[in-house]
């Protein structure tokens, strides 16, 4: 489904960001991971990726910084000649009540979550728009879409994504190029990892299917948007969440 494409994806070294490198390569894509910090698990991800067949570029950055968004783009097209798919994926939590939280807290997950993916897009898109074509699906929350409390900077980090999404879909669909954002639910990762068993259980009061998520629901839809069979979808925000948020 992704044969010959060159994928870029932010923080993947673990999670759903993993999650997609992997379907991604089992599709036949070669892939750019980018990662924020050094982590243990890094070779053995990248061993596992080229076991499917796919080239892999392994890229440090922080994606908050525009001079790491570049040259993380610039890694990329080094190695690889192009980028067809831009996957932003990277995000963190500094949760806390509203009145509780502090200015950094606020302002780094502002940062991250929102800032990082314009920063990434506009690195990349020069090349996208000279190839004149491209797919970029963003990596947002059903937090941006309905709120949660102690979650103010997230949910507006995610929410801004989705504004993000919509208005560079409009300024682009005439070089070919869709940009989609994924809300992801509650989905089984370190993050959800750490809750304590009672705010699980709230969880799936609110989730019809009675079930956590996991990475590779969020993977698949990823993979069918960087393909050729979602080439007349774009502007466009898919929950995947168990039908939490309808």
């Amino acid at each position: 489904m992704l044969k010959g494409k060159v994928a870029l994806i932010t923080g993947a070294a673990k999670g759903i960001g993993r999650a997609i490198a992997e379907k991604f390569a089992k599709e036949g894509a070669n892939l750019v991971i980018n990662y924020r910090t050094s982590q243990d698990n890094l070779k053995e991800l990248e061993e596992k990726l080229m076991g499917y067949g796919s080239e892999v570029l392994l890229v440090q950055g922080d994606v908050k910084n525009y001079g790491d968004a570049e040259n993380i783009v610039k890694a990329a097209i080094e190695k690889f000649g192009k980028i067809d798919i831009l996957v932003n994926n990277a995000g963190i939590t500094r949760d806390n009540l509203l009145m509780r939280m502090s200015l950094e807290d606020f302002d780094e997950v502002l940062d991250v979550n929102l800032k990082g993916a314009f920063n990434v897009i506009k690195a990349g898109l020069p090349f996208l728009i000279k190839q004149k074509s491209g797919r970029i699906i963003n990596i947002s929350s059903v937090i941006g879409i309905i709120g949660n409390a102690g979650q103010a900077n997230y949910a507006a980090s995610k929410a801004g994504l989705i504004g993000l999404t919509k208005s560079v879909a409009k300024e682009i669909a005439s070089r070919n190029i869709t940009v989609n954002a994924i809300a992801p639910g509650y989905i089984v990762t370190d993050m959800t990892g750490k809750l304590p068993e009672k705010i699980k259980e709230k969880m799936m009061e609110l989730i019809p299917l009675k079930r956590l998520g996991n990475p590779e629901d969020v993977a698949n839809l990823a993979a069918f948007l960087a393909s050729d069979m979602a080439s007349y979808i774009t502007g466009q925000v898919i929950n995947v969440d168990g039908g939490m948020v309808m």
